[in-house]
């Protein structure tokens, strides 16, 4: 087959780090726009970016030749740089060390794009570390809770 073709869209979960509350809310347009950018100079597509103040959710599709654990590596990496840079008060600012990443069926796109819109009505209810592990349960993913959270 002379071309590769690709329908993978990837959500993307990932809580600054020991959960401190950096992105306050006045800064957060900004910082999910930058992510943007980092996704599309990387050749992606963003398709939502949501969170709350301890956590972010990315929906976005990927190159072919883009593996996951790189992407995600250049969306903290420089976003970390830049809100370094452009936002003094968070000079302590850092991403926890880990992720999630999910792929999201094509059929599902709509329903994944509104629960990330709705972090914040979400979070009233639930913590980042409940929603976490039901995200992992949810995708039948094996975690021991001992090492989740360090």
């Amino acid at each position: 087959m002379a071309h590769t073709f690709i329908c993978l869209q990837y959500h993307l979960v990932f809580s600054t780090k020991d959960r401190k509350r950096f992105l306050s809310p006045d800064c957060t347009d900004r910082i999910h726009g930058y992510m943007g950018g980092i996704i599309r100079n990387i050749g992606g597509e963003i398709l939502c970016v949501g969170g709350t103040v301890d956590h972010v959710h990315v929906l976005c599709s990927l190159r072919a030749d883009m593996c996951v654990a790189e992407a995600v590596r250049t969306i903290k990496c420089n976003t970390s740089k830049w809100m370094h840079e452009t936002m003094p008060s968070l000079s302590d600012f850092a991403w926890q060390e880990g992720y999630g990443a999910f792929t999201v069926s094509w059929l599902n796109m709509d329903a994944v794009v509104k629960y990330i819109s709705g972090q914040a009505r979400h979070h009233k209810k639930t913590t980042f570390q409940e929603e976490f592990v039901h995200l992992l349960k949810r995708h039948g993913i094996a975690y021991d809770e001992q090492y989740l959270w360090v």
